[in-house]
C-alpha cells in the first residue's frame, strides 16, 4: 500500500467513527455476500447502495433488521440483514 492510500483509509475510518459514534478500533467481524436474486437497492441516507453479488465487511450487527457494513470502497453505512448471506 502506498502512504497516499494509507492516508485515505485512516480518513475514511476516522469519518466512519464520527458518524457512527463508534468507540475503539474497527475489527471486521465477518464478510457476507449481497444475494444474487435480491433487487438492488439505491442506498441514501444511513442506507448502504447494495449491487448483487458485492461482499460486504461486517462491522457491527446493531439489530435484526440493520447490520452495520463496510463495502469495496470502504464506504461504510447499515446494511439490511434480508438481503445478505454468510460468505
Amino acid at each position: 500500500m502506498t502512504l497516499k492510500e494509507c492516508k485515505r483509509e485512516e480518513k475514511a475510518d476516522r469519518e466512519f467513527q464520527k458518524k457512527f459514534k463508534f468507540e475503539g478500533s474497527i475489527n471486521v467481524l465477518t464478510r457476507m455476500m449481497v444475494d444474487p436474486a435480491a433487487t438492488e437497492k439505491r442506498g441514501g441516507g444511513k442506507n448502504l447502495p447494495l449491487r448483487r453479488g458485492e461482499i460486504l465487511d461486517v462491522i457491527q450487527f446493531t439489530n435484526q433488521e440493520q447490520i452495520l457494513c463496510r463495502n469495496s470502497q470502504r464506504r461504510c453505512k447499515s446494511g439490511g440483514a434480508e438481503v445478505l448471506l454468510p460468505q
